[in-house]
């Protein structure tokens, strides 16, 4: 069943390339920080500074800006035909192995948003740092009908 949510302005890259690029029907969104008004809502390492319930609150962040990039490309998700595949990349401390409950928070969103366009394959990345300190990064294929 889709749930209304209320998805953000779509955030302006934070470097020289595109936030999403669609070639013959297959969409990907750059990756997606948990940014709220040009600006990171949560920095750190999980497991760390932040707890698995606040990084699964700056994943739904970023989750919506997916979201938000996909709406701008598809006239508000008309033409998307559904997602393919999430990579989440969740900066860790190294004792921390719970990545992939954090990105449930964006898999839940996706489906709560797109009912069956939002189911997707994963895949759930640890890492040591990511870029501007954020905690969570989410890259996404999509297909569409849209001839961009």
């Amino acid at each position: 069943m889709k749930k209304e949510i209320i998805l953000p302005k779509a955030p302006a890259p934070v470097g020289a390339y595109k936030a999403v690029v669609v070639r013959q029907g297959i969409g990907f969104v750059s990756g997606q920080f948990p940014m709220l008004d040009d600006d990171l809502f949560f920095l750190g390492k999980v497991g760390a500074e932040l707890t698995v319930e606040q990084a699964q609150e700056a994943t739904a962040i970023a989750a919506k800006n997916v979201l938000a990039q996909i709406r701008d490309v598809t006239e508000n998700f008309k033409t998307l035909d559904g997602l393919l595949r999430l990579d989440g990349y969740v900066a860790s401390a190294a004792d921390f192995f719970n990545q992939p409950t954090v990105l449930d928070a964006a898999s839940e969103i996706f489906s709560e948003c797109l009912g069956e366009k939002g189911h997707h394959a994963r895949a759930a990345f640890s890492v040591s740092q990511l870029s501007m300190d954020s905690p969570v990064e989410l890259c996404v294929s999509f297909t569409t009908r849209s001839c961009l």
